[in-house]
């Protein structure tokens, strides 16, 4: 479950991976279910439950329906439907800023995913996105520990940007329903605030990143942004899973909105596209041999341009040109805009977000530029490399897992990435790939070094598969087959059978600290059945 997912809703890359993920599953024999809310403009093809009765706190109630979005891709999608919270102009927020009732509005999002499990689709694992639905572990290990259809279902949640944290003030906890007994220093608690996401990563079984590199950073001051201590007492639970692309969308050779196609065995149609990236850029035709750097980002100091600003000039004097694409932070729209005054002929801007432009700046640009202050996973350095455009880069989470330095001594390597975040560090990293650029026979070895690369969804997929295996197997569960099947679901039986009760799974050390004695009587118990036909499973006696 997920605030955003293509190819109905999104404002970033969380979005792509709501999208590509269930697919991968699904097409390695896993039963899949995204619940999304149903924002503005989403389509659906019929109501699953017209009213579900969901608490937020005191008397308040609110009744949101569970709408059918359809099978794609073999994926089932269900939408909370409630036009007061979700049909708005935007997903979070308007031109004033976030929606104040957001804390409210992904409450009642959570509780109605647990509804979900509850009553329509009987649930294995739940896979929980950020901040906006990290209440789910919450409330199931809380408002929901007495409900025996539910109670002990296994969670894992993914943090795709440790700097969105969802922290709202204390009165949050009555708004939605909480208890106030979260409210401590190992709870929800903040410096004095609710953190929604802090209790995702508390609650949840398993923690994942979207890339190995950035669940190191995330347990450090620099990159957890106050939740590093978290991060690290669940250091033991916290898994690096880098993103995958969808090379169905993404692929030179199949690419419908390029100039033309092209192979790692015949990279003729790059130079089309280059020419096609310089016309629709307003860049001279006649520079086609000067080597072009492509940058699709949004504009933002986290992306490295302040980096850029500082050394906008320098890199000006080398022989290059630039393909900008994006838009964000005015200051840097506006730089981009004086170099293309500056230089004519060599900057080509466009400030918007364009899907098109994109895969166009992919195929037709030599080197592609991000030089990220952090990047949890990124995906435009992957594209590149299926695209044979050379990526530079600053050595940042997912940026420094995709990317191999090019080793002229052996022709191995990727790309050129710099570690430092420096402006020197970056403008040395440029002048790298400019000069191996000058030997045609270097430059095409490290384009299809690249363009070697695979990084589908297949691995992350079945990566993901193994950590919602363990998740159940911590919480008690026998190792589970592929996929819930359908037969037992129509049926109202458990999905799976214990065979046999594993060993009890490690704790954090938060949570060895918080429940020693729990841990210990939870140890001695016979495990004991729900008795409840869809979820009729035994557990280990584990207090996880």
């Amino acid at each position: 479950m997920a605030s955003e997912g293509l190819p109905f809703s999104k404002t970033g890359g969380l979005a792509d991976v709501v999208e590509a993920l269930p697919k991968a599953l699904v097409a390695q024999g896993h039963e899949v279910a995204v619940v999304l809310p149903r924002y503005r403009g989403t389509k659906v093809t019929a109501v699953v439950m017209p009213s579900l009765t969901i608490p937020m706190g005191g008397t308040r109630l609110r009744f949101p329906a569970i709408a059918d979005g359809t099978v794609l891709n073999g994926v089932q999608y269900f939408f909370v439907e409630d036009a007061a919270y979700f049909d708005r102009d935007g997903l979070y927020g308007g031109s004033t800023g976030d929606y104040p009732d957001n804390p409210e509005r992904y409450s009642e999002f959570c509780r109605a995913a647990i509804e979900i499990a509850k009553h329509i689709w009987p649930t294995d694992v739940f896979h929980c996105h950020d901040w906006q639905s990290a209440l789910v572990p919450v409330l199931l290990r809380t408002s929901y520990s007495d409900d025996p259809l539910v109670k002990d279902i296994p969670v894992v949640f993914s943090i795709h940007n440790m700097g969105y944290h969802g922290q709202f003030t204390r009165d949050v906890l009555e708004r939605v329903g909480l208890p106030q007994a979260l409210f401590h220093p190992t709870g929800v608690e903040f410096f004095g605030s609710v953190n929604l996401l802090k209790g995702g990563l508390v609650f949840s079984d398993y923690l994942t990143t979207v890339s190995r590199k950035y669940a190191e950073e995330i347990q450090t001051r620099e990159y957890g942004h106050g939740l590093d201590g978290v991060a690290k007492s669940r250091a033991d639970r916290l898994v690096g899973i880098l993103n995958g692309v969808d090379y169905a969308a993404w692929n030179p050779e199949t690419d419908k909105l390029i100039a033309a196609n092209y192979s790692a065995k015949d990279l003729g149609g790059k130079q089309v596209c280059k020419a096609d990236l310089l016309e629709v850029f307003g860049l001279p035709p006649e520079h086609l041999s000067r080597p072009v750097i492509g940058i699709v980002s949004r504009f933002a100091d986290q992306k490295g341009f302040d980096l850029i600003a500082e050394k906008a000039h320098e890199l000006m004097r080398e022989d290059l040109m630039l393909a900008v694409l994006g838009s964000g932070d005015r200051k840097y729209e506006e730089l981009f805009r004086a170099l293309a005054a500056a230089y004519p002929g060599r900057v080509g801007v466009k400030i918007a977000y364009d899907n098109t432009l994109a895969h166009k700046v992919e195929a037709g640009a030599d080197m592609f530029l991000m030089p990220s202050r952090y990047e949890p996973s990124g995906l435009n350095q992957m594209y590149s490399l299926k695209y044979g455009t050379v990526p530079i880069v600053r050595a940042t989470g997912g940026l420094d897992d995709s990317i191999e330095p090019f080793d002229v001594e052996h022709g191995t390597g990727t790309g050129f990435k710099f570690k430092e975040y420096t402006g020197e560090a970056l403008l040395f990293a440029v002048r790298q790939a400019l000069h191996h650029y000058m030997d045609e026979r270097i430059w095409k070895r490290i384009q299809l070094n690249g363009m070697a690369k695979d990084f589908s969804w297949k691995t992350a997929a079945a990566e993901y598969a193994k950590l919602y295996e363990a998740a159940r197997v911590a919480r008690g569960f026998s190792a589970a087959v592929k996929s819930s099947g359908k037969a037992a679901r129509s049926k109202g039986q458990p999905t799976q059978q214990p065979t046999q009760e594993p060993e009890q799974a490690p704790q954090s050390s938060a949570q060895a600290e918080r429940e020693p004695e729990q841990t210990a009587q939870a140890a001695e118990q016979t495990p004991k059945k729900s008795g409840q036909a869809a979820r009729n499973q035994k557990r280990a006696g584990t207090s996880n």
